[in-house]
């Protein structure tokens, strides 16, 4: 069977492994003229390394991040309100949670596939459905056809515009600045991640491989897109986060502003459904969610292991592994979604009394919460 990819993320490229593993023939289409190194580092938690065990590549990912065995929620202070070790839950599945940089794990997966598979600087348009299969159509006037499309190209997905036009992203209310810089100077403990809540905002460290760190840093804004932190450059957000306790002003004193990106966070409501016959949509295109909960790329790296299992049931009924893709895909990442969609708006709150009443909340917050949080993110 022959598969249109449209999109050369972290999903895209997971999904085009899994079906060349079954012998399927696969194209990937990506809009940028090359793959360059930008974004910053994701967190892959123990479901998605069995995932990308099953598609071959859990060592290869593996050697290039860094696990991470423990998840710390401070305040601003650095007072701890909640503190998880991880290990107790991954150990028994066997796999770690690792962190990585996203650019890393792209190369992975890219060096996974064949050459000739990726096909850049093809801005998908639009495409249309007849009898054999499915045509996509690009900006340069190019056309390529296959039996089926899997639309991996994002939250702001052209393919979904297509097929719910009225699915559009929606703004979290608030802002975000991350950054990857060289902080092994700073003897950050290893394997730890951790999230600090204040009134003025909220920080995370994520430690990666060798002595590189992970930060995001959010501000509430009502205003999407707002011209104020648009302007924004590490002066301000210095300022912004010098009454944060340390590491954090240290991180900002070590990162230029050629390593911070900035943007809005944004999510899509959950979709009726992902499965439209011959087209099917995948990872952000589908599901995208805040990063709360660190699933985003994880997701769809579990979207593609899922699709390979619902390939090998229907070999040969493709329609059938699509909409049993659908009916495992769909609940789960919804539930995704809404808690994580959720869990940031606890974490932005900035009214004094609801911040110290969340902060106290956190603080007795019962381990069987972890646990069962745990066991549902883990899980098959």
């Amino acid at each position: 069977m022959d598969f249109l990819i449209i999109g050369a993320g972290i999903g895209g490229l997971a999904t085009a492994l899994a079906l060349q593993q079954l012998g399927h023939q696969v194209q990937v289409f990506e809009a940028a003229a090359e793959l360059r190194e930008i974004g910053a580092g994701v967190v892959l938690g123990a479901n998605a390394m069995r995932a990308l065990d099953r598609l071959g590549v859990h060592e290869a990912v593996r050697a290039a991040g860094h696990p991470v065995t423990g998840i710390g929620l401070l305040d601003d202070r650095g007072r701890v309100l909640n503190d998880v070790d991880t290990h107790a839950f991954t150990e028994p599945l066997g796999y770690d949670n690792l962190a990585i940089h996203r650019a890393d794990l792209q190369r992975v997966l890219l060096r996974h596939l064949p050459a000739g598979v990726l096909h850049l600087g093809k801005a998908f348009t639009r495409f249309e459905e007849h009898a054999a299969g499915v045509t996509a159509h690009f900006a340069d006037g190019t056309t390529a056809s296959a039996a089926y499309l899997l639309a991996a190209d994002g939250i702001r997905s052209r393919v979904r515009g297509q097929l719910l036009p009225d699915a559009q992203p929606r703004y979290a209310g608030y802002t975000c600045w991350r950054g990857v810089v060289e902080a092994g100077a700073l003897g950050l403990p290893p394997g730890r991640s951790t999230e600090s809540w204040g009134r003025a905002g909220r920080f995370g460290v994520v430690p990666l491989a060798n002595g590189q760190v992970y930060w995001f840093a959010c501000v509430s804004s009502a205003l999407a897109q707002n011209p104020e932190y648009r302007a924004w450059r590490l002066p301000e957000l210095r300022r912004h986060f010098a009454g944060f306790h340390r590491p954090i002003p240290e991180l900002l004193a070590l990162t230029t502003d050629e390593q911070v990106l900035w943007g809005d966070i944004i999510d899509l409501a959950p979709l009726p459904r992902f499965d439209f016959g011959r087209v099917l949509l995948l990872g952000d295109a589908a599901h995208a969610t805040t990063p709360n909960m660190g699933q985003g790329a994880g997701q769809a790296v579990e979207d593609a292991a899922m699709l390979a299992r619902c390939l090998r049931e229907h070999p040969t009924d493709v329609g059938a592994a699509f909409r049993l893709f659908d009916q495992h895909r769909r609940p789960r990442t919804t539930r995704i979604v809404r808690q994580s969609w959720q869990l940031g708006q606890v974490a932005q709150l900035r009214h004094p009394l609801l911040v110290g009443l969340r902060n106290a909340v956190m603080r007795r917050l019962p381990a069987a919460v972890n646990q069962r949080q745990m066991a549902f993110l883990y899980a098959e």
